[in-house]
């Protein structure tokens, strides 16, 4: 099961064209469970209300087309929460420390695209 980053999720949606290869392959592969997590519909509607350009998107919709495009959404629990204060401070993005968190607690492959969060142990893939 793949848990995808933020911007991964929104060029997969808007602008495949900007997907890394190896995301681009493992979506099209269709072999695994590609995953959301409720943490980036967060981060792009508050970084989309702060006028944010790479995150204009409106996050309903968002989240409504992930599901419909067959993507599953993982919650955010308090043990995530807790996870992702335990997690060293390689990474300041609140949002990108929950992903970490997430993938960790919940035994998913984190694929991302950000070099930053790619320095943390786990199960990650950067996707480059």
């Amino acid at each position: 099961m793949i848990l995808l980053d933020t911007h991964l999720l929104l060029w997969a949606a808007a602008q495949p064209a900007l997907l890394p290869e190896t995301a681009r392959n493992l979506l099209e592969d269709g072999t695994a469970e590609m995953l959301f997590s409720a943490a980036s519909i967060w981060e792009v509607a508050i970084k989309s209300g702060l006028g944010r350009a790479d995150f204009q998107v409106d996050a309903e919709a968002f989240r409504v087309g992930l599901l419909a495009a067959g993507y599953r959404e993982v919650p955010i629990s308090a043990q995530h929460a807790a996870a992702a204060g335990r997690l060293p401070m390689l990474h300041k993005d609140p949002f990108d420390r929950l992903l970490i968190a997430q993938a960790g607690v919940e035994r998913l492959t984190l694929l991302t695209v950000d070099r930053v969060v790619a320095q943390y142990r786990g199960p990650l893939l950067l996707a480059a």
